[in-house]
């Protein structure tokens, strides 16, 4: 069956505004998730969206800052992001390339932005590592835009795979105990496709360009660019279909890990306790 004649039962919970923030040293951003009006979905912890013409908006970046017990997903629409990190990883992604990096048990990295073509623009993914893993060895990998799967599953889609599958495509992203799908879809005017959200798995739209339609008939909500919609848990895909201008959107989705969440800035475990051993072993120098 192809994924243009998927059944498509699943709804749109919620839609959510993003919120101003700065991070890093003084980086404006935009917090989507991970902020008041949505904290968690499990077992995504956070989603940042920068986008700037403006070089004193970021310039300072993100120097280097610790992190333990999750991963970090980090996706560059235009303009570039260097990355370096105390376990000897480094790179640099352009245009369209990701970087995923699993904290595990303690690593400290730097993550600095540069402009292309006067814009930057780009997303962060914050995703838990279940218990049983969050002190699992650090690990880091570039991956070029050139290695993402690229998919047209029907007529006036297309699809740049990040993680996880659609049809006979897979993404280039590690295997996770999450499972996760990420991808990056964009619809002409009017164009429908089936996103295929895998059974089980929590996880949201957000439109970065146009407007799109999601939800099965009648019952479809119509999301604008910028705002987070939130999918309903269950079974099936979720239709989408461009709005007038068309659309493009991130959508992600990953098994729920249905774990204890205790958070402390850069650090996510499960446990109060787990969260002063992480302060402990950082002042330490055990990173």
């Amino acid at each position: 069956m192809s994924t243009s004649t998927m059944p498509s039962g699943r709804s749109v919970a919620r839609v959510v505004d993003g919120m101003p923030a700065q991070d890093g040293a003084g980086v404006k951003l935009t917090r989507m998730i991970g902020q008041p009006k949505l904290d968690v979905i499990d077992p995504i912890l956070m989603l940042d969206r920068i986008r700037s013409d403006d070089p004193k908006a970021y310039i300072a970046g993100f120097p280097p800052h610790p992190h333990r017990g999750f991963e970090t997903v980090t996706y560059m629409v235009q303009g570039r992001m260097r990355h370096r990190d105390n376990h000897g990883g480094e790179g640099l992604i352009v245009d369209g390339g990701v970087q995923w990096m699993t904290a595990g048990r303690g690593i400290e990295h730097s993550e600095m932005p540069e402009q292309t073509d006067g814009l930057l623009f780009g997303f962060q993914l914050w995703l838990n590592l279940p218990a049983d893993e969050k002190m699992r060895e650090p690990w880091y990998a570039d991956i070029p835009a050139d290695r993402l799967a690229a998919v047209e599953p029907a007529p006036g889609v297309s699809v740049k795979l990040i993680a996880g599958t659609w049809g006979e495509a897979a993404g280039p992203a590690p295997e996770r105990a999450t499972r996760p799908f990420i991808a990056d879809v964009t619809l002409e005017e009017n164009a429908p496709v089936d996103l295929p959200l895998p059974d089980g798995h929590a996880g949201f739209v957000l439109p970065f360009s146009g407007t799109v339609a999601l939800g099965p008939g009648e019952s479809a909500e119509m999301v604008p660019e910028g705002r987070v919609a939130v999918v309903e848990e269950g079974e099936g895909s979720l239709r989408a279909v461009g709005g007038p201008d068309g659309a493009r959107l991130l959508v992600v989705a990953a098994k729920p890990l249905k774990e204890p969440i205790a958070k402390y800035g850069p650090f996510v475990m499960t446990t109060r306790e787990q969260l002063m051993q992480a302060v402990e072993d950082y002042r330490a120098g055990r990173f």
